[in-house]
């Protein structure tokens, strides 16, 4: 992270991987922060403007927003959002100085010209810019501008990325734990009834297609990534054996909680089985259940940016 009063820097975008929107390429950028940054100079033409305000005057500090929308025409449409998002932003990319809008602005720009025109309030000079901004607004209309800087710059496998080491620093700790007993005898003991097969106690060597089940029904099932990170951490030996069980990696206060939860779950789901005739209908009836019920994650992960 940059240090106080200097530049955030770029971890993602080039100028040579704009974002493209109609006809428009504006160089776009994510900072270190996660801020998704459009160059002022792109964003400005892509609206029908030079890339040089007139008189140098690039911001308004008595509007606190760029002087092309200190219009008083313009006035009553500008938003709250828009006001909130319309500071430039002073960014370092290669040690070079650079200035830009917030992606979220460029929506809100548009928005201002497109309200002001369907109103009847646009003035000559300024039909050219809200015809620029119809373009656009197509252009991100069903796609998020936040989406479509991370697609341009290649970000979006970095925010995935970050989001996954979040939820393992989460879920697992760095080194085992000391062993205590978390899977219940229930939980398998319900395996074995819905599979047909006869119940002798734990201390009965198991199939070792159980162990594919346990993964299946719940390291898969707990939450993105966990059980890809635990075989990597916790591998087989050349026996075939594991050196430590898979929740002895857990953390405390998140980890645990999650999986005793989801056992818990699981069990009751399981109990809600009844036993038929051949037994691979209630096993296939509970796996249809637990995939309606606790469908496996999906690796896909958005919802941390």
């Amino acid at each position: 992270m940059s240090k106080k009063n200097e530049p955030l820097k770029v971890v993602a975008g080039e100028p040579d991987r704009p974002l493209v929107i109609g006809y428009n390429e504006i160089p776009c950028y994510v900072l270190e922060d996660g801020t998704r940054v459009l160059s002022r100079i792109g964003m400005l033409r892509a609206i029908g403007r030079q890339g040089k305000a007139k008189g140098g005057r690039q911001y308004d500090r008595e509007f606190q927003i760029p002087v092309f929308l200190t219009a008083n025409n313009l006035k009553p449409f500008i938003s709250q959002d828009l006001l909130e998002n319309s500071a430039p932003l002073v960014f370092s990319r290669g040690g070079n100085r650079m200035i830009g809008y917030k992606a979220e602005f460029l929506p809100k720009v548009c928005e201002v010209f497109l309200d002001a025109r369907e109103a009847g309030k646009l003035r000559p000079n300024q039909q050219h810019i809200a015809e620029a901004c119809k373009i656009l607004y197509r252009g991100f209309a069903t796609v998020g501008i936040i989406a479509l800087v991370d697609e341009a710059t290649g970000y979006q496998e970095i925010r995935d990325r970050n989001a996954l080491n979040k939820i393992l620093d989460a879920f697992l700790l760095p080194a085992r734990a000391r062993w205590a007993k978390r899977f219940p005898d229930e939980f398998y003991q319900e395996i074995f009834r819905l599979r047909g097969w006869p119940w002798q106690g734990m201390k009965v060597n198991r199939p070792q297609i159980v162990g594919h089940y346990t993964n299946d029904i719940v390291w898969d099932r707990l939450a993105p990534g966990v059980l890809a990170e635990l075989e990597r951490i916790n591998p087989k030996t050349e026996s075939g054996k594991r050196r430590s069980k898979h929740h002895q990696y857990l953390t405390p206060d998140i980890g645990h909680p999650a999986l005793q939860k989801h056992l818990n779950g699981v069990i009751v789901l399981m109990n809600s089985v009844i036993e038929s005739s051949p037994p691979e209908r209630s096993w296939n009836e509970f796996r249809r259940r637990l995939q309606r019920v606790f469908p496996k994650v999906n690796v896909n992960l958005e919802l941390f940016d």
